[in-house]
Order: C-alpha cells, then sequence, then structure tokens
C-alpha cells in the first residue's frame, strides 16, 4: 500500500523506543524493598532479558509465518480460535498499551515535576499523552520519523548515564557477588514478584509485530527487528541498573518511582539530578509514542474483522487509524484520572503475559498442526527457546497471582470478559 514505508532501522526504533520506557526509569524500587542484596536485583534483569529474548525469538518466527498487523490478536485467532485472538485484542486496546503509556505519562509528570518544582505532574501527564497523540495523527511517515529521532535521544540517554556512572566515583560501597542467602531469594516469592516488574520494563520486545503490514519485506524485517533491538535493550538494561545500585545505597531507592533522579543526585549532586530527571522526561517521550504508535493497529485489525465494530478501522488519507487511535487516548485519559502507578502495573501485565504465553505456545502449536507453512524465519534453538519463556512467564504469573490475589483475578476477569465479549459481536457480523 502507499503507506507501507517503513524499514529495518524504524522498526528497531519502535522496539528500543517501546522496551526503554517507564520501567528501568521507575521498578528498581520495588524490587530492592523485597530484595536487599545487589546480587539478585541483577540477575532478576538478567533473566528478564532471557525471557524477553526468547520472547522474540518466539514472536520473530511468528511474525514471518503469520506477516500482518494485530500481534497478538491476529496470531491467536490464526492459531487457536477468533474468540482467542479478539480476547487478545480487547486486552491490548484496554489495557495492553493504554496502561504502559499511563504509566509512561506518569513517570513522566514525576520527572518533569522534579525538574522544575512548580510544574503539577498530572496535568504534565495529561497534556504530553494528549500532544503525542496528536502528533501521531498525521501520517504514519510523520509517526516513523519523529519515533527513529525520540528513540535515538533516549538511547543516548541511557549510555551517558552508564557512562557517568562508571567514570564518577561515590562514597557507597557495593558488591555485586553473591551473599551467602542470596540463592534463595532467587527462587523465592519476592524475587517473581521482582521478575514481574521486570518483565514490565522489557514488554515492547514484541512491538515490530503490531505494524506488520505498514513495514517493507515484514517477513524478514521484523524478526531481525525484534532481535536486534531486545539485545541492546538487555545490555543497556542490565549496565545501567549496575549504575544504579552503585551509585546509592538500596534503602534509598525502596518503593520510590523516580530512581534515575535519586541515582543521578548521587553522582552529580542535587542540580545534576534535576537536570537528568529533565532528559529523563523527554527520554520518556519515546515510549509514550512508540506505544500510542503500535496500540492502535490492533483495533484497527479488530474492526476490519467485525463488522460491530467497523468503525474503528477506518483510516485516514496517510494511512493512521484515527478512531482507534482515539478510542486508546480515551482509555490512557481514564487511567490517568482514576488509578495508582503499581494499580495499574500489576493488573495490566498479568493479563499481558497471558497473551504473550499463548502467542509462545502458539509457535509450538502451529508447527504442529502446519509444518509445511513458510516460514522465512525459524525460532533459534527451538523447542527449548519457547519452552524457557513458557516456564519463567508461569514462574512470574503464578507467584504474583499467590501474592497480589486480586490484581490477578481482575487480569484474569479482563481476559474473560473479552473472550466472552467476541461471540455477541461475532453474531451481529454473521447476521449484517
Amino acid at each position: 500500500m502507499e503507506f507501507r514505508k517503513v524499514g529495518l532501522i524504524t522498526c528497531t526504533a519502535l522496539v528500543l523506543a517501546n522496551m526503554i520506557g517507564t520501567g528501568v526509569f521507575t521498578s528498581l524500587g520495588f524490587q530492592v524493598a523485597v530484595l536487599p542484596s545487589p546480587f539478585p536485583v541483577l540477575m532478576v534483569w538478567l533473566l528478564g532479558g532471557l525471557v524477553a529474548l526468547c520472547g522474540a525469538l518466539s514472536y520473530a518466527e511468528l511474525a514471518s509465518a503469520l506477516p500482518s498487523s494485530g500481534g497478538e490478536y491476529y496470531f491467536l485467532s490464526r492459531i487457536y480460535h477468533p474468540a482467542v485472538g479478539f480476547m487478545a485484542g480487547f486486552v491490548s486496546v484496554t489495557v495492553g498499551f493504554a496502561a504502559p503509556i499511563a504509566l509512561a505519562a506518569m513517570a513522566f509528570g514525576g520527572y518533569l515535576a522534579a525538574t522544575f518544582p512548580g510544574v503539577h505532574p498530572g496535568v504534565a501527564s495529561m497534556v504530553v499523552v494528549l500532544l503525542v497523540a496528536l502528533l501521531h495523527s498525521l501520517t504514519v511517515r510523520a509517526s516513523g520519523n519523529f519515533q527513529v529521532v525520540v528513540t535515538c535521544l533516549k538511547v543516548c540517554l541511557v549510555v551517558a548515564f552508564i557512562i557517568i556512572g562508571v567514570w564518577k566515583e561515590t562514597a557507597h560501597p557495593v558488591s555485586f557477588a553473591p551473599k551467602p542467602g542470596d540463592f534463595a531469594l532467587m527462587v523465592s516469592t519476592p524475587f517473581a514478584i521482582s521478575l514481574m516488574f521486570v518483565l514490565y520494563a522489557y514488554t515492547g520486545w514484541n512491538a515490530a509485530a503490531y505494524i506488520l503490514s505498514e513495514v517493507r519485506r515484514p517477513e524478514v524485517t521484523v524478526p531481525w527487528a525484534l532481535l536486534i533491538g531486545t539485545v541492546i535493550v538487555t545490555v543497556l538494561y542490565v549496565s545501567i541498573n549496575a549504575v544504579f545500585l552503585a551509585a546509592a545505597p538500596l534503602q534509598d531507592y525502596v518503593d520510590k518511582i523516580e530512581v534515575g533522579q535519586i541515582a543521578a543526585e548521587h553522582l552529580l549532586g542535587e542540580e545534576g539530578g534535576r537536570i537528568m530527571s529533565g532528559l529523563i522526561s523527554i527520554g520518556l517521550i519515546s515510549a509514550i509514542s512508540a506505544m500510542t504508535w503500535a496500540g492502535p493497529r490492533v483495533a484497527q485489525a479488530i474492526g476490519r474483522d467485525l463488522a460491530s465494530l467497523k468503525v474503528l478501522s477506518a483510516t485516514r488519507s496517510g494511512g493512521v487509524p484515527l478512531p482507534a487511535l482515539g478510542l486508546q487516548t480515551a482509555i490512557v485519559v481514564i487511567l490517568l484520572l482514576s488509578a495508582t502507578f503499581e494499580a495499574v502495573l500489576v493488573y495490566a501485565q498479568f493479563a499481558i503475559l497471558a497473551c504473550s504465553f499463548l502467542a509462545v505456545l502458539g509457535v509450538m502449536v502451529l508447527r504442529w498442526r502446519q509444518p509445511a507453512l513458510p516460514r522465512p524465519f525459524r525460532c533459534w534453538g527451538y523447542p527449548v527457546t519457547p519452552i524457557v519463556f513458557l516456564v519463567l512467564n508461569l514462574f512470574a504469573m503464578a507467584y504474583s497471582a499467590h501474592d497480589k490475589p486480586i490484581s490477578a483475578l481482575a487480569g484474569a476477569a479482563t481476559l474473560l470478559v473479552g473472550f466472552l465479549l467476541y461471540f455477541p459481536l461475532r453474531k451481529r457480523r454473521l447476521s449484517a
């Protein structure tokens, strides 16, 4: 189509921008609250990177075998049943993208207020969401160009933070060697809950799978974008968290969201911390932008399949699904006005992990059911790679459900509503 113009660089930028978002600058405080030692904290980030890499390799095969936009909605519809796909699409539309956008906007407001004390965090969060949505209402090419620019700025910010952390000495002694009891912590409930937060930080490794219809040679481009982006982010995440842990005592981070500001203040002083907070807030715009771009493509795909939701499939001349973008933005605004950071994170992550679990399991199902299906990219290390992803995801979800049952039940309820909602909508399409 006329607007299918993005290539490997833009796809990789989309993955990087989705992944390097709120989590790396906010979630460490929740981890050190339950893991009182640097070694298991660093291990949970390494493990999160392994999960993301296994997921990216699995999604790369799905993207090459089923090259169409919609992410889990399209994959699960083709692999299992349209109702399962609709369930995943419902999760993506209601919380899968809207919740992370809201979280990134909340973090943006907090960091911006730390830089400019007169700024109201809530107002700043709302304004950035609306401005980014307005920009993405233009054209696909404009979205892609903006994404590349802000992603480059954000990656430079993370690299600069790592360099400063290595170069600048602090009075805080830290050892990353394992201590007695550290290995026991790594099979505990606190470690599993921390893994849930880390997996949220790694969320976005599958971003390019949502815009397959807007990519040149998607069966080749998207798998490599997923892999390159995930490897880069894993290296950056482990490095920057080592810097955070070395910069300040663990107790300074406990239950705090603005961990980047705290580390920067210890490394550069109060004024340096304020400047770094401002830069981090700019970097968070990239995450907001990436999810604002990718998310509406799920609603658009649903609208193409269900006549009762056809309005969501409408696009303007530049290829932008404007009604779907408007719906997502409205949900983000509601979340900003009604929920807290941690409540949104845990609830959304449980439902998102469940959909990713089904998608990666689908790699194995598809190989069994359709062994002759063309696969330009085949998952490296199969079947070990998807099994590692499934086991570690299940580990995080099970312990999370045990520790935070209300949030897990809310996530499960969202999945059930999405599944059941398909049938009346499907009937309406059949009678049309």
